[in-house]
């Protein structure tokens, strides 16, 4: 390798090190080392802001961008409101039915979207439930950020690695169904008995704050009716656009953002003097304005993002991340089963480290030749679902290992839970060391005993 190549090292590992122990702001730490990578040449503005495999990853930075604006303005409505009370009042005020409740809420959502849409929405619920019944935030966030990476895996759409890995491997929304989407229903069961373990000291039962939130009408938290039927239908035209990606070839970054400036432009024009005139609506147009809705963006959480990706993209830019990932194809050799089982373990230890996005962006070319390899057999793409489940449920290791850690950690440090690098950690290493100690067996199973 180059001395640019050892140089990107030192900077990612150094910047890895203060993300981890937060010495400094980690927005800080990802820039600065993306202003390093830039110094030293490891990045070019070429590679950073064009390149698709080197660069920084646009199409997650807009979909985040799209589907904060679409919660911005759906705060305004009183809808998160009534669904806290809402899934307050099924569980009874009892917390781990609440959180039992919120996390399979999330792993279906999450299926069915994908997990950072999922996470940008049902985090302001949450804040409202634990608000209500005097609980504490941070245990049912972690649990939902690691239920919408697990139910995320289930399908083509539900994370942004498996749209990569369908596109390379010519893989349907059904193969993901098929070979994805039972273990994962497992997986939920299995995490939902990891949270009373890991939480269950947490929880505290307020029988004062329950009794408040039983005599509570969920209606009477709408705010804006108006606003939500029109909000409700933009988003759930942008739903069923995620849902219909494969065929209407349409980005989910173009989507989230066509539905993101449509509803801003809507809640304007609710807004505007002329129409409040004939509206009895409690809800003040001054929340409404576009200073107070851009103000709800996550714009540290996207500047984390755009350095984290240059940093990232600057090891494949210098050949770093395609030589770590040529020795282990190398290493791997013509044993299927035990490729799998490598490419399964080390995607989830990697996927930990950086970014599953733009691990698996290098890592499928290198998969796709593996498969070829070995005939392209129904068989053989046991490696694509060995990298999925790798690299889906890694993600849940850290607090970096996936876009959903990194948004929910952002939203609940800007509604005053912050959320350390470590105490996330503390707990995804647990439950990614038993998932993927659960894919384990299974690929075994169905691709080399019953196949």
């Amino acid at each position: 390798m180059t001395w640019q190549a050892w140089a990107a090292i030192a900077v990612f590992s150094g910047a890895y090190v203060l993300i981890a122990t937060e010495k400094i702001n980690k927005v800080t730490a990802a820039l600065g080392g993306a202003v390093l990578m830039f110094l030293i040449g490891a990045s070019t503005a070429d590679t950073a802001f064009f390149e698709q495999k080197t660069g920084i990853e646009w199409n997650v930075i807009f979909l985040l961008l799209g589907m904060m604006l679409i919660v911005a303005v759906l705060k305004r409505t009183g809808v998160f409101e009534f669904l806290a009370i809402w899934s307050a009042k099924r569980a009874k005020g009892r917390p781990f039915k609440v959180m039992v409740i919120l996390v399979l809420v999330t792993a279906i959502a999450s299926a069915a979207l994908d997990n950072v849409t999922t996470v940008l929405l049902i985090a302001p619920v949450t804040f409202l439930v634990c608000e209500r019944l005097n609980l504490p935030v941070v245990p049912f966030i972690i649990a939902e950020v690691m239920a919408s990476n697990i139910g995320g895996t289930a399908t083509l759409i539900g994370d942004p690695p498996n749209i990569i890995i369908a596109a390379q491997g010519e893989l349907s929304f059904n193969d993901f169904l098929i070979h994805m989407a039972p273990l994962v229903v497992l997986l939920i069961v299995v995490f939902v008995g990891l949270c009373w373990l890991m939480f269950r000291k947490k929880f505290r039962y307020d029988p004062e704050r329950v009794a408040s939130i039983m005599a509570l009408r969920e209606r009477d938290a709408i705010k804006d009716p108006l606003l939500l039927i029109v909000s409700l239908t933009i988003l759930g035209l942008v739903l069923a656009a995620f849902t219909l990606h494969t065929v209407l070839h349409v980005e989910a970054s173009v989507v989230a953002m066509i539905g993101g400036l449509t509803i801003f432009a809507a809640a304007q024009v609710i807004a505007s003097p002329v129409v409040m005139r004939h509206r009895h609506s409690n809800l003040s147009p001054n929340r409404l304005s576009g200073q107070s809705v851009f103000k709800d963006v996550e714009w540290e959480t996207l500047a984390f993002f755009a350095g984290l990706f240059i940093m990232v993209g600057s090891l494949v830019h210098t050949g770093v991340i395609g030589t770590v990932a040529s020795a282990a194809s190398d290493a791997m050799g013509d044993n299927l089963l035990g490729a799998s089982m490598v490419l399964l373990w080390a995607s989830a230890v990697l996927s930990a480290i950086v970014d599953n996005i733009p691990y698996v962006a290098t890592m499928a070319p290198i998969v796709d030749q593996l498969v070829n390899d070995a005939g392209n057999t129904s068989q053989s793409h046991v490696l694509w679902w060995a990298l999925a489940f790798g690299a889906d449920l890694g993600g849940n290791a850290t607090a970096i290992g996936a876009s959903a850690n990194v948004v929910a950690l952002g939203i609940a440090a800007r509604a005053g839970h912050k959320i350390s690098f470590w105490e996330f950690t503390k707990y995804g290493l647990v439950v990614t060391l038993v998932t993927i100690s659960i894919v384990t067996p299974y690929l075994w199973l169905r691709y080399f005993v019953w196949a």
